[in-house]
């Protein structure tokens, strides 16, 4: 079989190891990324697609014939036409799982950071506060242990079991919260109930109707004003503008967030200005340990060897 790898530069920074997926198929070419107007060129020789976010659409899947299998070299599926690869026989194929520790070691890191002010002290002695001190050490911002703390959980799948279970091993006390329009499950708790009780607010749901603007202006005033916000999830659960203020008011004690509405935000975004307290901005790196990329590759591997021999798994359309 012949593939074409349409965005592997979305994955691989020159420290990955290709060699396996080489050898599941006949030809395979790699491009680092790939425009609109190139992907119909690209994909008409091919009958296996890999891609990250080169969109496959339903007219583009039409003039494609031959393809049999489609390979995400991600989780999300919105930037492929399934319904349309379904009608043609097409496979579609994600990965999964891939990223779980690493998006729970970010989580806590930005856990850290905000109870121990890392960026504040790291920044005290850059700026030489440290050299000109008094006494043999700084103390000059809030430093606060995570043992004995609520951790409030929202989202409760594989990543956020993840997370808990690294939580307890700091001493942390677990909330998992009940999502609004959701039945209530045993152990868990209404969102609006666990909101003023936790002390770290920790998202790992996904982004749909029931769950965009979960925290907005209305939920930040239900927290404590000592309680911090980590989002490592999406973008669109958290009113931006509404954590933007609750930071600058002091309603909340500090925030951190690994997602932004519009990656990258080539126009801006008003969690990006610097004046903002006690923020932290990653730029959705949390799955991207090298050992997550390259579980990635071994998927994208497994899948197209289970679909050589009639096995599909990984099957989302």
């Amino acid at each position: 079989m012949k593939a074409v790898y349409l965005d592997f530069e979305s994955l691989d920074k020159n420290d990955l190891d290709f060699s396996g997926l080489h050898a599941v198929f006949d030809e395979l070419v790699l491009y680092p990324g790939t425009l609109p107007e190139q992907v119909l060129e690209r994909m008409q020789r091919a009958e296996v697609i890999i891609s990250n976010k080169v969109v496959l659409n339903a007219e583009t899947l039409q003039q494609c014939p031959q393809l049999k299998l489609i390979l995400i070299s991600a989780t999300g599926t919105n930037n492929v036409d399934l319904q349309q690869a379904r009608q043609q026989g097409i496979t579609v194929c994600n990965c999964q799982g891939y990223g779980t520790s690493a998006v729970a070691q970010h989580t806590l890191m930005l856990m850290l950071n905000l109870a121990t002010s890392f960026r504040q002290y790291d920044r005290a002695v850059q700026q030489g506060e440290w050299n000109k001190a008094s006494q043999f050490c700084l103390l000059d911002f809030p430093i606060i242990e995570l043992s004995g703390k609520t951790l409030g959980l929202v989202g409760y799948g594989e990543l956020g079991k993840e997370v808990a279970k690294l939580a307890h091993a700091f001493g942390m006390k677990i909330m998992i919260a009940s999502l609004p329009k959701r039945p209530s499950a045993a152990e868990r708790v209404p969102f609006a109930e666990l909101l003023p009780q936790v002390d770290f607010l920790s998202l790992h749901c996904p982004l749909t109707e029931d769950t965009r603007d979960l925290l907005d202006s209305a939920a930040f005033a239900q927290m404590k004003p000592s309680a911090f916000v980590i989002n490592c999830a999406r973008g669109g659960v958290v009113n931006e503008q509404a954590l933007a203020d609750a930071l600058r008011s002091g309603q909340i004690a500090g925030a951190a967030t690994d997602v932004l509405t519009a990656e990258p935000p080539k126009d801006g975004n008003v969690l990006l200005d610097s004046s903002l307290p006690n923020l932290i901005v990653t730029p959705h790196s949390a799955w991207g340990s090298v050992d997550a990329r390259q579980r990635i590759v071994q998927q994208l591997i497994e899948n197209t060897e289970a679909f050589k021999a009639g096995l599909v798994i990984r099957k989302v359309n």
